[in-house]
């Protein structure tokens, strides 16, 4: 029996759409959709996890999944990483005896000089990630993260715009420069009227990104630029409310799919080739132009890699996008079938 109360994953019902172009037969598990199995015209069967699908290796796919493993090898590899370490909860300290606990992070936080950049290790989805500029802030958001990893990301804070480059078997198939959640100002509504605004246009745009608004790091950013909730903003007025760029936390995507340097690209087929992935999502903060010809004064960083990149949020920005992730998904289907 299906299960009423659960929306089935996008990408379950988007790969049951295109699979038949290429003569392929897809099958969901029904209560939840989230798995599936896909049945090739030549016979073989390959499956697919949420937006885990059978095309990485298990090795790579593990390690793209553990942030500070990844920035390590990255970083042998002389790729430019973001500056960074990681320390573990005290409770985990104890059991792994290491010395590397909160007091030691907020220590090391202070060599790079505020603010910085924490972030949980092994998260996606821009989960737990907050830019903090002081003790206080350092001490509420570690104890939030510490919540959900045992492991904590501290890095030095990098200015630029946020990209992901999406990469399948040496080919870039997506590119698009991600923004935190934002509202803009009508002069008459508050904040959290804006955001239940953006919330029901989520809804209306068949997005299912769902805004927080107990979300800590909101009301933070707030505080610490002395408004709540209640400010209502100057018409046409912009203000981000978070600074992650993840969609998944309510920011927006524009495409750059075809405005994006080749040298950018080959950057990103590089970055997936020597990471041992075939499909990999790769994240990048950019200072300069990504239009133009990768170089020292673009201070291109790697944010990190995702051997799962969900579209499900990138999709549903526009008909444009969604032709986007469909041909992406086709490819892949067709580099699974091989």
């Amino acid at each position: 029996m299906k299960n009423k109360f659960k929306k089935i994953p996008l990408i379950g019902n988007l790969l049951q759409k295109i699979a038949p172009q290429i003569g392929a037969k897809v099958i969901l598990e029904p209560v939840w959709g989230y798995a599936g199995q896909i049945i090739f015209k030549n016979g073989k069967k390959a499956y697919f996890r949420y937006t885990s699908l059978d095309l990485n290796t298990m090795g790579s796919s593990e390690i793209a999944k553990d942030k500070d493993y990844t920035n390590f090898f990255l970083n042998k590899m002389n790729y430019p990483v973001i500056e960074g370490k990681a320390f573990y909860s005290d409770k985990w300290c104890k059991v792994i005896q290491s010395k590397d606990n909160t007091q030691k992070a907020y220590e090391y936080a202070t060599t790079l000089g505020f603010p910085v950049i924490l972030k949980p290790n092994s998260k996606s989805q821009g989960t737990g990630v907050t830019k903090v500029y002081n003790k206080k802030d350092f001490l509420e958001a570690s104890k939030s993260i510490f919540k959900v990893d045992h492991i904590m990301l501290v890095q030095r804070f990098v200015e630029g715009q946020d990209y992901r480059i999406v990469v399948v078997d040496k080919k870039v198939i997506s590119v698009y420069e991600r923004v935190p959640l934002f509202v803009v100002g009508d002069g008459v509504s508050s904040v959290k009227k804006l955001l239940l605004l953006k919330q029901k246009e989520f809804i209306i745009n068949d997005r299912d990104t769902v805004i927080n608004l107990k979300d800590f790091r909101i009301k933070a950013i707030l505080e610490r630029n002395k408004m709540s909730f209640k400010t209502v903003f100057k018409k046409g007025e912009k203000f981000n409310l978070l600074d992650n760029a993840n969609l998944s936390t309510g920011g927006d995507a524009y495409d750059m799919t075809g405005k994006i340097h080749p040298s950018f690209k080959k950057f990103a087929v590089d970055v997936t080739r020597d990471m041992g992935l075939r499909l990999c999502g790769v994240d990048v903060l950019v200072q300069g132009d990504i239009t133009k010809k990768i170089s020292k004064n673009n201070n291109c960083k790697i944010i990190e890699i995702n051997s799962a990149p969900g579209l499900d949020n990138y999709y549903t920005v526009g008909e444009k996008q969604k032709k986007i992730v469909e041909k992406l998904y086709l490819d892949l289907l067709k580099a699974m079938s091989k």
